[in-house]
């Protein structure tokens, strides 16, 4: 996807409010800045102009004073509280504390890695998270991925097997349930399972590692979960005792890859799918970052943890 795609990408996910807020904050000259700076956007820039010129959104994202905006707004009947946001759409909060990890990771030598619940110790690996963060599509990616999991989807589906109809339940927070609707889905719409599948893998992972390590997957769950990853026999042993996060990455870069592969028509946003499923490490180390920074740093945090 060229620069116009993910900025027209991005526009359909942000509302008027949040193109108003962008458009103000970059049509004014940088507060402290030199004698006739130039703003990012003319001073007359609105939410039209931008869905009429989507390519300057990204970039928009990544600006300072932006940033400042969405999370240290200041509301004059109170104190404001550190990193509250200000009262803009999930998915522009999610983009701009993902471009803003982008600028940070470009100085820093390291990154806290999680080796237990509540446990983490320096990893010199944010080169490489740099360089997955270097892609204007994968910043996208992560944005829409934290947005999608604001509401979570449940509900029952029916499966028929051995001469009976079954009722079964389904939560997208649940892996091992979610992975049932492969059992009660035409072929069809498998892809869109398996996408999904990655998608919580990824969620639990990056954003509830600490629940992901101390509740984990019981052995029955593991074993379905491996068989629905389609996970040779010979792996499945290896697999089936690996810690909880390592096998979240295993199996959901396995997910998205059969994502793209099933799919009928490949499209550009497939494509990213399978590019996320080669860097899945990265990407759960990169949302860790942004978990820890702006998801739950605040007296409000943005999601609640799954139930045990």
């Amino acid at each position: 996807m060229d620069g116009a795609v993910v900025g027209s990408e991005y526009a359909a996910h942000l509302t008027d409010t949040d193109l108003t807020l962008l458009a103000s904050v970059a049509g004014a000259p940088a507060p402290g800045g030199p004698p006739g700076a130039v703003p990012l956007l003319p001073a007359d820039s609105d939410a039209g102009s931008l869905r009429r010129d989507p390519a300057a959104i990204p970039g928009l994202l990544g600006d300072p004073r932006v940033f400042e905006a969405v999370f240290r707004w200041a509301d004059t009947s109170r104190p404001p509280r550190p990193g509250e946001a200000v009262p803009v759409s999930p998915f522009l909060t999610f983009a701009v504390a993902v471009h803003r990890s982008a600028t940070e990771l470009e100085s820093v030598g390291h990154v806290a890695e999680r080796t237990g619940p509540r446990q983490r110790v320096p990893l010199f690996d944010a080169p490489a998270l740099r360089e997955f963060l270097g892609s204007p599509e994968r910043k996208l990616f992560l944005a829409e991925l934290l947005a999608s999991f604001t509401r979570v989807a449940s509900g029952r589906y029916r499966v028929r097997g051995g001469g009976r109809t079954r009722t079964r339940r389904f939560s997208e927070l649940d892996p091992v349930r979610l992975a049932g609707l492969l059992d009660g889905v035409p072929d069809a719409e498998r892809p869109g399972v398996y996408r999904r599948l990655g998608d919580v893998s990824l969620f639990l992972a990056g954003v509830f590692p600490d629940y992901a390590t101390l509740y984990g997957v019981g052995p029955a769950g593991v074993a379905r979960l491996l068989r629905a990853a389609q996970v040779p026999a010979a792996e499945q042993e290896r697999l089936a005792t690996v810690p909880a996060i390592e096998l979240l990455e295993q199996l959901g870069a396995r997910w998205y890859r059969a994502a793209h592969h099933l799919a009928p028509v490949r499209t550009a946003r497939l494509d990213v799918v399978a590019d996320v499923a080669g860097r899945f490490q990265q990407a759960r180390r990169v949302l860790n970052h942004i978990a820890d920074r702006y998801l739950f740093a605040t007296d409000h945090p943005w999601f609640a943890p799954p139930a045990p």
